[in-house]
């Protein structure tokens, strides 16, 4: 079921909206539209059909005259009075019973009436550009929620989320301010001194992806329908006197880092992000199929959730204890030396060919389509893409490497924010549970 509101993308007034942030301004540039700024003609223009809901069960009383007309005509005149005495017979029987087809009118009619009834349910009602669904190339998978492959426009007033998508020949075009259509953790927090606000965010994907086969690296991974980004990786990593490097993950107990219960949180720009699975935006856009469309990734491929946990991941913690000396973070030591992988670190996992149902960008093919999968296991969101990725796309490093964008790393310009007094310090064992 959808907790979102659905309207029309074709109404000049909803995209021309001022977007509110989490204070109720106006977000700014969320007005200017991505690509052509030529919108699409209404449904009723580009078919030629009329102008009814298309949920309405009768149709138009012009088609019920048009119907009455056609079986008074049928009646015909009367038969030649030369004609057998048996054909004067049923001439006349047809003549006695000539009120029944009148009043039988409404069958025909209601016959007439299914093709209205039909597009209703290829064509949802979010969906503004006529044939969108046919957009979808013919060897993507469909979901139970497939009415998202092609154009729509989600507006929440409750929780301020604004998402604009435009599907036109092989492009699919998204423009959002980033604010969630679910409800959202806290913020500040002890472990994110960072506020959600409003964006100005665009993608351009291709609704054509071309599988490479090759990983590649990415740290902006795609974005969810309701225009959240996902990045998985963090900011945040301990550094080793002796040269090594351990990139923090984002959902693990021994750092706080602010993550809500949608295991998200917030970049000191302002943007909330997801990490992992967020079970509220699966129920958001969820139906009765356990494949629940979720998201698009920067290379094009569509991003499922399934409910039944039907595909495994391929990684597992690493056996070999971890290594390095003099070992800090922001400045507080951290022990490193012989501990053992617990998924605290990137580097802690690794990937095994053929040990699930995965593969190492956490992708399979989905009902003949490559697909990616968000998973409650690590990697839980894919950390690197399979398809070609368009030019600019932000790439990061792998495992036990370090991307931008984490809650104290300001990706606009480098700068680190000071860690909260009242954020927890690792202990000498190397946790921070009491």
């Amino acid at each position: 079921m959808l907790c979102a509101a659905l309207v029309s993308c074709t109404s000049a007034t909803n995209e021309q909206a001022a977007l509110p942030s989490s204070e109720g301004d106006e977000s700014e540039g969320f007005d200017e539209p991505m690509g052509s700024a030529e919108q699409p003609e209404p449904e009723s223009e580009q078919s030629g059909e009329p102008s009814e809901p298309a949920d309405q069960a009768d149709p138009p009383t012009t088609q019920r005259d048009e119907t009455e007309a056609t079986t008074e005509q049928s009646d015909g005149p009367a038969a030649p009075a030369d004609e057998s005495a048996e054909r004067a017979d049923e001439t006349a029987e047809q003549a006695d019973g000539a009120a029944e087809p009148a009043d039988n009118a409404a069958e025909p009619a209601d016959d007439t009436a299914a093709p209205v009834d039909e597009p209703a349910e290829s064509q949802p009602a979010q969906t503004g550009d006529s044939g969108q669904a046919s957009d979808r190339t013919a060897d993507q998978p469909v979901p139970a929620n497939s009415e998202f492959l092609g154009s729509y426009e989600l507006v929440d007033e409750r929780f301020g989320t604004m998402v604009t998508v435009r599907v036109s020949g092989t492009t699919r075009s998204i423009v959002s301010n980033a604010l969630p259509n679910h409800e959202t953790g806290d913020f500040p927090n002890p472990g994110n001194p960072n506020t959600i606000s409003a964006q100005d965010r665009a993608w351009e994907l291709t609704t054509e992806p071309v599988y490479m086969g090759t990983p590649t690296l990415v740290r902006e991974i795609g974005v969810a329908l309701n225009g959240v980004k996902f990045e998985p990786g963090t900011g945040e990593s301990v550094n080793c006197a002796t040269g090594e490097r351990y990139r923090i993950e984002g959902l693990q107990d021994l750092f706080d880092l602010g993550m809500d219960m949608n295991n998200a949180h917030v970049q000191p720009s302002g943007e909330y992000h997801y990490h992992g699975v967020s079970e509220y935006l699966v129920a958001a856009f969820e139906h009765e199929s356990d494949l629940v469309l979720v998201g698009f990734a920067a290379d094009g491929h569509l991003i499922y959730y399934s409910k039944s946990g039907a595909f495994e991941s391929g990684y597992a913690l690493a056996s070999a204890t971890r290594t390095g000396s003099d070992c800090t973070y922001r400045d507080e030591s951290v022990p490193i030396a012989q501990t053992v992988p617990d998924g605290t670190y990137a580097s802690d996992w690794v990937f095994a060919e053929g040990a699930g149902d995965l593969d190492e960008c956490n992708g399979t093919d989905v009902d003949g389509a490559y697909a990616y999968l968000l998973t409650q296991e690590y990697p839980y969101v894919p950390r690197c893409l399979m398809g070609e990725v368009p030019e600019g796309a932000v790439s990061g490093p792998g495992p036990g490497g370090r991307p931008g964008g984490g809650p104290n790393d300001d990706p606009r310009d480098g700068s680190r924010r000071p860690r909260p007094p009242d954020a927890p310090r690792p202990n000498a064992d190397g946790t921070n549970r009491p």
